[in-house]
């Protein structure tokens, strides 16, 4: 399955997990003008516990010992409530601090944070990156067809506005997220329907990094015009 992020234009195509631009750069959408997404976090609870959780495999908080990219289902719950969860993604452009939301999205940040515990996103490449509006990464093939060999809920009932930095998971439709997401790099990925599952947000000291990617941003839709490598991500807590 190809992940794609759709616009008004174009509606997610099949067998991709990304979210769909329009036919050259830009996303007209119906969310056009919405204000900022508060950047701070909230209630860091874990959100609502009436979603059923999976039952692989949690990776140790330090990370595991053996990476791991095949998985035969989602994770148990493995984060605990009331812990602040940071991402820190390495690429080969700089450092991206990314602030988790177990308090809008439990399970997302849930499968993300196992995910890169299990060293799933390391050493990866950003197979898409589309100019004024995202960059897709979280596919350990780099061909936008990846997954982890399950797939699970949208979380999109307490979902807030989308803004520069926001990071959210890509999909094939609904409730078929798996381990692809995206991060708004330009305006017209502010301006996306709230598809698509929003889990975090760039620390605002890291958003000229985020400028970085932009500027290196495919005109069309395509891969970047150079390549944005994941070299490793990191889960912190406080």
């Amino acid at each position: 399955m190809i992940f794609v992020i759709a616009s008004a234009g174009l509606v997610a195509a099949c067998g991709d997990d990304t979210p769909a631009a329009t036919q050259t750069t830009g996303v007209a959408d119906a969310n056009d003008g919405l204000p900022g997404a508060d950047p701070t976090l909230g209630d860091p609870t874990l959100g609502d516990a009436s979603i059923p959780d999976g039952t692989g495999e949690c990776a140790p908080p330090e990370g595991s010992s053996v990476p791991k990219v095949e998985f035969a289902e989602g994770p148990a719950m493995c984060l605990e409530a009331g812990v602040v969860y940071t991402a820190v993604i390495e690429t080969n452009h700089g450092t991206l601090r990314v602030v988790l939301r177990p308090d809008i999205a439990p399970i997302t940040v849930n499968s993300f944070v196992n995910l890169a515990r299990f060293h799933y996103f390391d050493d990866t490449t950003c197979h898409r990156a589309v100019q004024h509006f995202v960059v897709q990464c979280g596919d350990p093939t780099g061909t936008g067809t990846g997954g982890p060999g399950y797939e699970f809920v949208d979380e999109l009932a307490q979902i807030e506005p989308y803004r520069i930095g926001s990071v959210a998971m890509a999909n094939h439709g609904p409730n078929t997220n798996g381990s692809q997401f995206f991060i708004i790099t330009g305006d017209d990925g502010t301006m996306l329907d709230p598809n698509y599952t929003l889990f975090g947000q760039v620390d605002d000291n890291d958003l000229s990094m985020v400028a970085a990617l932009e500027a290196i941003s495919n005109p069309a839709d395509g891969p970047p015009l150079e390549p944005i490598d994941i070299l490793s991500v990191v889960i912190e807590e406080r």
